[in-house]
């Protein structure tokens, strides 16, 4: 069996952000990144905590309705990645991790390489709020922003204006 998923849909909806999804269990469990992720370490972004959505959603690209209604998404990142987690020196699942509110990972994308982490900081019931951080690696970059220089879909080329202008 290969690494699991993960998938880093831009969703044009009410407000514009990022989907960030981790295969874990099956499932992709999912946070919304309102800026997107980076590659400068020393960003620290907001990841609200999601429903988890079935595996079949990690290649989804097209119109769900209007913005109100479900917006636009794109399929901006795809790959896998491994789980890096740890619990002083003993390694532990990921599926672990995510309960205990701390999850480290290496990536291996298309646009997102190197290692990331995802820290929760509130627990408010189902509106986790977390913080997604780029670890100091040869894949950072300080100031380093893909999500403004790398628009295109990894799945269609298309931006997420021309996926909206055409419908699906």
């Amino acid at each position: 069996m290969g690494h699991p998923h993960f998938v880093v849909q831009h969703h044009l909806a009410t407000a514009d952000h990022y989907d960030f999804r981790l295969e874990i269990d099956g499932v992709l469990v999912s946070w919304a990144v309102p800026k997107g992720p980076s590659l400068d370490p020393h960003d620290h972004r907001l990841a609200l905590r999601t429903d988890d959505h079935a595996m079949e959603h990690a290649s989804f690209e097209g119109r769900l309705g209007d913005r109100r209604n479900g917006g636009v998404v794109q399929v901006w990142d795809r790959g896998t990645y491994r789980n890096t987690s740890h619990v002083g020196a003993r390694p532990v699942d990921a599926s672990t991790a995510l309960q205990r509110g701390r999850l480290s990972f290496w990536l291996e994308g298309e646009k997102l390489r190197g290692g990331f982490s995802l820290i929760r900081t509130r627990d408010y019931g189902r509106r986790e709020s977390w913080l997604l951080t780029k670890k100091a690696d040869e894949a950072a970059g300080a100031g380093v922003r893909p999500t403004g220089t790398r628009i295109e879909s990894v799945l269609s080329g298309r931006t997420i204006e021309q996926i909206d202008a055409e419908g699906s």
